[in-house]
């Protein structure tokens, strides 16, 4: 994968899985989508999702709060509402920071002999 500082779509995800194993791009694309499926439906059932060494997927309650419209001076109540969040591994932490970051063109820069992430 490039190491810039853009998104990554899932198509760009499925090829550098299938370069990697072997599997041909159909069957990334499954196995893809089942992982996605899988911790949606646990995050909605109220799960968290542990992938050790990458991190955690849970639900956090944000509480109901009251906050003022600027244009109007109205305030509001904003209801409580549970929120999807993903809490990255100390590991994931670690290799991220061993990654030398570029400043000027804002992008990752990992050299030939770095384990890439």
């Amino acid at each position: 994968m490039k190491a810039t500082q853009s998104n990554i779509t899932k198509k760009e995800l499925v090829d550098e899985i299938a370069s990697q194993t072997g599997f041909t791009q159909v069957k990334t694309k499954v196995i893809v989508e089942g992982l996605i499926d899988a911790v949606t439906n646990a995050v909605i059932e109220g799960n968290n999702i542990e992938l050790r060494g990458f991190g955690r997927f849970k639900n956090k309650q944000r509480k109901e709060r009251r906050t003022r419209i600027p244009k109007t001076g109205e305030l509001v109540n904003i209801p409580a509402k549970v929120r999807p969040v993903f809490e990255p591994s100390k590991d994931l932490i670690e290799k991220i920071n061993k990654v030398p970051f570029d400043l000027e063109t804002e992008a990752f820069v990992p050299k030939d002999d770095q384990e890439r992430i």
